[in-house]
């Protein structure tokens, strides 16, 4: 990113690594700060795109963020494993088919078990 102080939705979108349809839903819910220019464009300033990229005072940008205290940590060679013990309730999102709902009789109040997969999991210590 250069020095600029205002991007337009665009080319914060890019940035960020999203659709333009999505920086747009997120204006709508608030979950970015934008302004609009004098033909009601939206514009957003860079500090916006540095704190959703979590370029500031070291944060991370992930959303599904499970605090918690660390129990152990096992190293072997160049690998580690640490362990954490989630602190804070959680709530899981999925968007999966309706037909895999009704395979597992998926229903509101019932007992299920969320897995996560994803391509990396980052610790931080607090």
């Amino acid at each position: 990113m250069n020095d600029k102080a205002l991007y337009t939705a665009s080319e914060a979108a890019r940035a960020l690594g999203i659709s333009l349809d999505t920086l747009r839903r997120w204006d709508r819910a608030g979950r970015i700060k934008t302004r609009r220019d004098e033909a009601n464009r939206r514009l957003v300033p860079a500090r916006e795109i540095a704190r959703l990229k979590g370029e500031r005072s070291g944060e991370l940008s992930a959303r599904n963020r499970f605090h918690g205290v660390v129990r152990d940590v096992k190293t072997d060679g160049l690998l580690a494993q640490v362990e954490l013990d989630v602190t804070e309730p959680a709530r899981i999102l999925a968007i999966v088919t309706r037909e895999a709902v009704d395979e597992l009789g998926l229903r509101k109040g019932m007992a299920a078990t969320a897995l996560v997969k994803a391509t990396s999991v980052m610790v931080k210590g607090d």
